[in-house]
């Protein structure tokens, strides 16, 4: 289980540089500097401080899965035959592309997942392969038809 994260305390101009940062990680540090209104060094030392609180860790670029064929989102319930069997399957999870995430959860299930396939034959072929990893009893899978929320915590 992991530990709980230490909080940290952000003022109102950090609020103003995570805000732009968050709408468009591209933004030149001068530019978010005019808008806060404090230097471009001032910046790059605030954003230095919150990486080192742990409170932001990089930027990334975002790839649109349709455009490159990858319509069927979907969500998977994993049973294990023990929980002891739990780190292996993670392993083995890992190594399969389809799987964006791996959640432990409260409730029926040992595992979550979030996948993403090409179509429902691909989706198929998905269920089956992870049907087959030793350790796992059975699945539940859930096709999310629209995703109308997609957001980062408010700050």
């Amino acid at each position: 289980m992991r530990r709980k994260p230490k909080t940290f305390t952000i003022d109102g101009i950090d609020k103003k540089i995570l805000r732009m940062l968050m709408e468009d990680a591209r933004t030149p540090i001068l530019e978010v500097a005019r808008h806060v209104g404090i230097s471009g060094a001032a910046i790059h030392q605030r954003l230095r401080k919150l990486e080192k609180a742990k409170l932001i860790s990089g930027s990334k670029l975002i790839v649109n899965p349709e455009a490159l064929g990858f319509t069927t989102s979907a969500f998977i319930g994993m049973y294990f035959d023990k929980e002891g069997d739990a780190p292996t399957i993670i392993k083995l999870l890992k190594r399969i592309p389809e799987v964006l995430e791996c959640h432990y959860t409260t409730g029926h299930w040992n595992v979550f997942l979030k996948v993403l396939c090409k179509n429902n034959d691909h989706l198929m072929l998905l269920l089956n392969k992870l049907q087959d990893i030793t350790g796992v009893s059975r699945t539940e899978s859930f096709i999310s038809l629209n995703q109308d929320i997609d957001r980062q915590v408010k700050i």
